[in-house]
């Protein structure tokens, strides 16, 4: 057998098994490289889809949101205009002229009497309008307190000097 026979046989199978290697390479780079971007396009789709969906949602949401604020907003308006106007209207059993608005804690302090010169009594009157008449845990305590006669008169008294004089006397 003749020396170079074989090695040009082997040379022939050398490159065979490089050509094959090279083959399964480049199809495994493609098998991986086809893989990536169908689950690429998959997940993207299904992140638009979610994003979509997301959006619709939170769209929903603040336009539910932004009426309830609305609406919240228009029951406080009235709330406080009501408030205010509560002397004017039929259920106030006061003379309108006697009653002053203080707003918070409470809405009224009404002195009966005080336009004819004789105030009879101090009434404290809270307003409360719309669905949901209930007194606040402060507005409770303090119809707690003027119930259990925890009320008081105070008189502060602050002496002003005459002009140009110096000295109080």
């Amino acid at each position: 057998m003749p020396v170079g026979r074989p090695a040009k046989k082997t040379r022939e199978q050398l490159v065979d098994t490089v050509l094959i290697i090279v083959l399964v390479v480049v199809a495994a780079f493609l098998i991986i490289t086809v893989n990536y971007y169908m689950i690429k396009w998959r997940f993207e789709a299904r992140f638009r889809e979610w994003q979509a969906q997301e959006q619709a949602y939170w769209k929903a949401e603040i336009g539910h949101s932004s009426k309830q604020a609305v609406t919240q907003s228009r029951a406080v308006l009235g709330g406080k205009f009501t408030e205010q106007m509560a002397p004017f209207l039929p259920e106030f059993k006061y003379d309108p002229t006697e009653a002053r608005f203080i707003g918070s804690p409470i809405d009224f302090v009404v002195f009966p009497g005080l336009s004819s010169g004789d105030p009879k009594e101090v009434v404290i009157v809270e307003v409360k309008s719309g669905k949901n008449c209930v007194l606040t845990p402060a507005e409770r305590k303090i119809r707690q307190l003027i119930e259990d006669g925890m009320v008081r008169w105070e008189l502060i008294e602050r002496r002003c000097q005459p002009d140009g004089d110096e000295t109080l006397e």
